[in-house]
C-alpha cells in the first residue's frame, strides 16, 4: 500500500507564500519512476490540476492559473515532492491534495493517479 502525507499548509495574506510537502512512503512503490501531482479543491468547487512532475526526465506541468507563482520539485533521496507557493491570492484558497501514480501520460488528469494524500488546507487571507 502506497501512502502520501501531506504537510504545510496554513493561512497566510495575500502576497505571501507556503511551502507544501508530500512525503510518499510504500515497500513496493518506486517514487522515482512515479508522476507526482498537485490537485486542490475549493469549497464547492470541483478538483482541479495545478501541477505536477513526471518520474525519470522530471518533467513539470503547471495550470496557467499558478504558472510563474507555483514551483513543483521532487528529492528522490526523500521520497518527498515539494510545492512552493509564491505571491499567493484568495483564489488560491483550497484543500491541497498530493497524488501518485506510474506510467500517466495525461498527467493533468486527477483520474490517472492511483493514490492520493488526505489533504492540507491552504487559506489565503485578502
Amino acid at each position: 500500500q502506497v501512502q502520501l502525507v501531506e504537510s504545510g499548509g496554513g493561512s497566510v495574506q495575500a502576497g505571501g507564500s507556503l511551502r507544501l510537502s508530500c512525503a510518499a512512503s510504500g515497500r513496493t512503490f518506486s517514487f522515482s519512476n512515479s508522476a507526482m501531482g498537485w490537485f486542490r479543491q475549493a469549497p464547492g468547487k470541483e478538483r482541479e490540476f495545478v501541477a505536477a512532475i513526471r518520474g525519470g526526465n522530471g518533467n513539470t506541468d503547471y495550470a496557467d492559473s499558478v504558472k510563474g507563482r507555483f514551483t513543483i520539485s521532487r528529492d528522490n533521496g526523500k521520497n518527498t515532492v515539494y510545492l512552493q507557493m509564491n505571491s499567493l491570492k484568495p483564489e488560491d484558497t483550497a484543500v491541497y491534495y498530493c497524488a501518485a501514480g506510474n506510467g500517466i501520460l495525461m498527467i493533468r488528469r486527477g483520474d490517472r493517479y492511483a493514490y492520493w494524500g488526505q489533504g492540507t488546507q491552504v487559506t489565503v487571507a485578502s
